[in-house]
């Protein structure tokens, strides 16, 4: 097994610095002429509520130290308190987190807040389910970069609440060599493997060099032996199917088992069993991020 792995998300710095300005656009969407004009219309300004939020559906939690950046962002007279820890399974009518403070201040920020931690929820919970459905095979889930632009880091920081596992940031911190690649720059498997850690060797900063991961796409048998020759830390097998995964997981334990294969290209729910099954040790599934539907998620107003 490759001692190398790709970088996984937390909560840390660059993860908050990124909501912070999503929040900032987010409330630009929404006060664009900085004011709430039903609700400083209807409710006092000396009102002051306490309020849930409360998930509608079972799910997976994530995305509550965003709600908090909501409040600190929209400068909002609230308290906030977490019933729950990020990457807890809830019920249906489950409440994670009490707000109170300003009613005005509370109703201005309900729909932002609910939005993020909706849609963080949504991934972490559709990951579990992808995470549970291979849990006796030791084979581990991966996201791809299928994210909501600018949702990166957050929509990965979910993956990991819901139990996956994160694939590249970016292009910036892995190299994955592509059919595309491959047709643009003239060159065979095992060729762009070779033009890739001469790449890497020419470049002056050692942990750069030492941290990389070097991964290629194949689509065929015959490329998976081409490129077992030169030993990337992981093959993709693209879009093959079960005998052809169990036959490229057979011929990677006879020429190397330090190299990691991942499987990916169109897997669903029914059939991510049977690919794990092959021994294939990764499964990267675009899908819990793009396709992962927000859960219903909303404010039970107290008393």
């Amino acid at each position: 097994m490759t001692s190398k792995e790709f970088r996984q998300a937390t909560w840390d710095d660059e993860t908050i610095d990124d909501c912070r300005q999503l929040i900032r656009l987010a409330v630009r969407e929404d006060l664009s002429r900085g004011l709430d004009l039903t609700t400083v219309a209807l409710v006092s300004q000396q009102a002051e509520g306490a309020a849930r939020v409360v998930f509608r559906e079972p799910g997976v939690v994530a995305g509550l130290p965003a709600a908090e950046l909501v409040l600190q962002e929209m400068n909002a007279n609230v308290r906030w308190q977490t019933f729950v820890a990020e990457g807890a399974a809830i019920g249906a009518g489950d409440a994670v987190a009490e707000v109170s403070g300003s009613t005005r201040d509370l109703l201005t920020c309900e729909r932002l807040l609910l939005n993020l931690v909706g849609r963080l929820s949504g991934i972490a919970t559709r990951t579990r389910e992808y995470v549970t459905a291979v849990a006796a095979t030791g084979t581990r889930i991966y996201d791809t970069r299928k994210t909501t632009p600018g949702w990166r880091r957050l929509e990965k920081y979910a993956v990991r609440c819901g139990g996956g596992c994160n694939h590249r940031t970016g292009l910036f911190d892995a190299i994955l060599i592509k059919d595309n690649h491959l047709a643009q720059g003239n060159a065979s498997v095992a060729e762009a493997l070779a033009r890739a850690r001469e790449f890497l060797a020419m470049q002056e900063d050692e942990s750069l060099i030492a941290e990389t991961i070097l991964e290629v796409e194949v689509d065929t048998l015959d490329q998976l032996d081409e490129a077992l020759q030169q030993r990337p830390d992981i093959v993709l097998l693209d879009n093959m199917n079960i005998d052809q995964l169990r036959e490229a997981v057979q011929k990677r334990n006879t020429a190397s088992k330090a190299v990691q294969l991942e499987a990916s290209g169109g897997i669903t729910l029914d059939t991510i069993q049977a690919v794990a099954a092959t021994g294939v040790d990764r499964i990267s599934v675009g899908a819990i991020t793009h396709s992962a539907t927000a859960l219903d998620i909303a404010l039970d107003w107290c008393g």
